[in-house]
Order: C-alpha cells, then sequence, then structure tokens
C-alpha cells in the first residue's frame, strides 16, 4: 500500500516539477526514520509482563511476558519530501509503511505540510512550518482468558490484575499520531 501511495503522490506532484521555472524547483528526501511515537510506545510496552497465579514445573514463579505480543519484526517506517516552489515556499510530504504486532496495529499514514519563509531583515529569516498526518491509528486487541468461569474477553496487559475483566477493556490503546504541528522559528546569521 505505501509504495501505491508514493506512486500516486510523485505522479501528483511531477507536474509541478516539471513546469516550474529553471533552477527553482527541487524534490528532496528530508528525512527517512523507523519507529515514532506511537511505534516506542508499543515497543516500550513489550519489556512488560505479570507473573502468574501457578508456578513453573521447577517451582519458580510462572511469568508472563508482554514481548511476544508487542514485538515486531518491522518497526513503523518513514519517509518525508521537500518539494522545493521557490526560494521562500515548499510542500513537504511523506509516507509510513504502519506496523503490527500479535497484540496491535499500527496502519500506514500519509504526512502532509508546507514550509515558508520570510526574511524581515537582510540577515534574518522567519520561517513557519505547518504539517499534519493523516491515517496512522494504534489499535491494541484484546485477549480471551479463563478466570474459572469460562473465557471473557480482557485487555492483555491487565489480565493479572484485580479488575473487573469487562472493565480492562476501557484501558485498550487506540491512539492517534500527532494530527497537527505548528513550528514558528526566527533565525540571524552574524
Amino acid at each position: 500500500m505505501g509504495a501505491a501511495l508514493l506512486g500516486a503522490t510523485l505522479a501528483l506532484l511531477a507536474p509541478a516539477l516539471c513546469y516550474g521555472q529553471s533552477g527553482q524547483r527541487s524534490l528532496d528526501l528530508i528525512d527517512i526514520h523507523q519507529g515514532g511515537g506511537l511505534s516506542d510506545l508499543v515497543h516500550f510496552l513489550s519489556f512488560g509482563g505479570y507473573e502468574l497465579s501457578g508456578a513453573d514445573s521447577d517451582g519458580t514463579p510462572a511469568f508472563q511476558s508482554f514481548g511476544p505480543w508487542y514485538n515486531t519484526y518491522w518497526r513503523d517506517f518513514s519517509a518525508e519530501w521537500l518539494l522545493t516552489l521557490d526560494d521562500d515556499f515548499g510542500i513537504t510530504f511523506g509516507l509510513s509503511t504502519g506496523e503490527h504486532g500479535e497484540k496491535y496495529r499500527i496502519d500506514p499514514s500519509v504526512q502532509l505540510g508546507f514550509i515558508a519563509q520570510a526574511h524581515p531583515r537582510p540577515n534574518a529569516t522567519l520561517t513557519l512550518t505547518v504539517a499534519t498526518t493523516l491515517w496512522g491509528r494504534l489499535t491494541e486487541y484484546p485477549c480471551e482468558a479463563d478466570y474459572g468461569n469460562g473465557l471473557q474477553t480482557v485487555n492483555c496487559r491487565l489480565a493479572a490484575d484485580p479488575v473487573d475483566p469487562a472493565e480492562t477493556l476501557k484501558y485498550l490503546l487506540n491512539e492517534y499520531p500527532n494530527r497537527l504541528s505548528i513550528r514558528l522559528t526566527y533565525s540571524v546569521a552574524f
């Protein structure tokens, strides 16, 4: 899906690159990374766990690790480009692949934004950067647990808590990435 979105985005932006004034338009890769806010949150969860009520065959307390539920072989991968339209204005756009594990999913996302500059003094630059992220939702999945009276749906991370299993479902992760980013910077060269 990510490759298709990238292809469609580049096809839409190609005319802007081709019809610009010579020497002013360019397309540059400005960021590429794995991970991100939601991916880091899930990675942090993978280090948790809880002690089970029984014991292993050697008498040590049994432990349920969250690692198998929240580890992944592919962390969310993002790339972002800047389409420079003139010396003081550009459009940013990017894509992310998303990721998934046994008990969660992060949907792919698209980032769109712009950068505008003004020069209030010959050696000063005022820059406004605005960006938004579409899609990219983190959804956590529940578990089925047997509390002695049949299977019940429960938040996996809270299955050992003394809370009613139905109450734990309120705490399943259902998060969105940062939807809007606005940055204003003023720099002076001297």
